[in-house]
């Protein structure tokens, strides 16, 4: 049977994973594609280290370069991680004709549109599919499955560290504090977290999505992300009560015009819809075409054998591609579509807490600046106060970041409100 000599740039978590489940899962695959993957050569930065996952000493360099210039490698993966030394293993991996697999979502995100130019010049396929959710096939199914779709939105939770700590601060009415210190002694989030709380790893994946979806690179500046730093178990409850759960959601749209927006946010959605209920290290999204209508994508978003297999799809589709013409080399740009809405431009509707004296008249003063701004209040909650000091919770109506972000600031100079406001937005999920 023909070998397909592979190439692994890191051997961490993913990279030990692909290594043992090809190695563990080698006849299955070779009668499945008809190919043997043989892997030949291994860059890591301490060759000598003892690891879990044993491969022969020999495969083992510390430079990334003998793997990419190695001639019996025909297949690069890149799972190193990182964006500038990952960057330039691939520029030169593109330009020698090898096929890369990578998993690398930050740089793809920041660099996408640079390598996939790159790859569709040489003429040499780049596969990504770990990038995003692990092991959904959540890039298959956008960029092959749904191709006679227009791509109406998709919404993720597409970080599991994240979704753990809001589980936990809801089920268990953990503070953020203590559900983050639960994650990190479950192995669930790093010891610097903050790639992951302040959402910036799940904006990455929703980049990446988006410019699937819409044909256009998004730049990472035009995207509105927030973490979840500062939930709250008085919102996460406060929520309950309301009928909804609090998740990390990623949120990509296009309207009528072709106008696309990218965010992602701690956002409260209605208890009965599905993605209330994915809980834990679990990840899920929901997409909607103009054909296909919702689909619904659950799974490991995660973690090393997820994420394997994730890679082991790639390499499998990647070995076909060496003896097949290709017009799709990862990414297809198209001008259907516009940029990305300014911030001040996306219309949602919001959850708003403030912290007020308890005394009369003070409703009546918040509701005031809302109304000046045209703002409507669809709903409210006031908790008992203890005399001395209240909150007051409100639901809002449709209204754009600039008209709220204005109410805020005039909420905020208001002689009864006794701190910052806490601000969320809301999903209905409306096609």
């Amino acid at each position: 049977m023909k070998q397909i000599g592979i190439g692994l740039a890191g051997f961490g978590t993913v990279g030990a994973g692909v290594f043992k489940h090809l190695a563990q899962n080698c006849a299955l695959l070779s009668q499945r594609i008809g190919l043997e993957l043989s892997v030949r050569r291994i860059a890591v930065r301490d060759p000598k280290k003892t690891r879990d996952v044993k491969a022969p000493t020999e495969l083992f360099t510390a430079r990334w370069q003998d793997v990419v210039d190695d001639p019996q490698v025909q297949i690069v993966v890149e799972l190193m991680g990182g964006i500038e030394e990952a960057r330039e293993l691939i520029i030169r991996a593109i330009g020698a004709g090898k096929i890369v697999v990578t998993g690398n979502k930050a740089l793809l995100a920041e660099h996408g549109k640079e390598l996939f130019d790159l790859a569709t010049a040489k003429q040499v396929p780049i596969f990504f599919e770990a990038a995003v959710a692990g092991g959904i096939p959540i890039i298959k199914a956008v960029r092959e499955s749904f191709i006679g779709n227009h791509i109406k939105s998709i919404h993720g939770i597409i970080n599991g560290t994240t979704n753990y700590i809001l589980t936990r601060m809801t089920e268990a009415g953990l503070d953020y504090a203590a559900a983050l210190a639960e994650a990190q002694a479950q192995g669930y989030a790093e010891a610097d977290p903050t790639l992951d709380v302040n959402g910036w790893d799940a904006a990455h994946k929703a980049i990446i999505l988006a410019s699937l979806a819409y044909g256009t690179w998004i730049s990472p500046s035009k995207v509105f992300v927030e973490g979840i730093e500062k939930v709250t178990a008085r919102d996460i409850g406060f929520a309950k009560m309301l009928g909804c759960r609090i998740k990390l959601l990623g949120i990509i749209k296009a309207d009528a015009r072709g106008a696309i927006e990218v965010r992602v946010h701690p956002t409260l959605i209605p208890e009965k819809h599905v993605l209330a209920s994915v809980n834990g290290v679990f990840n899920a999204l929901c997409v909607h075409g103009d054909v296909v209508g919702e689909t619904l994508f659950y799974g490991r978003g995660a973690g090393q054998d997820p994420t394997a297999s994730a890679v082991i799809a790639d390499l499998a589709e990647a070995a076909h591609a060496l003896d097949s013409k290709r017009r799709d080399f990862g990414f297809m740009p198209h001008g259907l579509y516009g940029d990305c809405k300014p911030l001040d431009e996306i219309l949602c509707q919001y959850y708003l807490r403030i912290p007020v004296d308890d005394k009369p008249g003070v409703l009546a003063q918040v509701a005031g600046v809302l109304g000046e701004l045209n703002i409507g209040i669809s709903s409210m909650i006031q908790p008992e106060s203890d005399g001395q000091s209240a909150e007051l919770i409100l639901m809002l109506h449709d209204a754009t970041h600039a008209q709220v972000r204005e109410a805020i600031a005039r909420i905020t100079a208001l002689p009864a409100v006794e701190g910052a406001p806490t601000l969320l937005r809301v999903e209905h999920f409306t096609p």
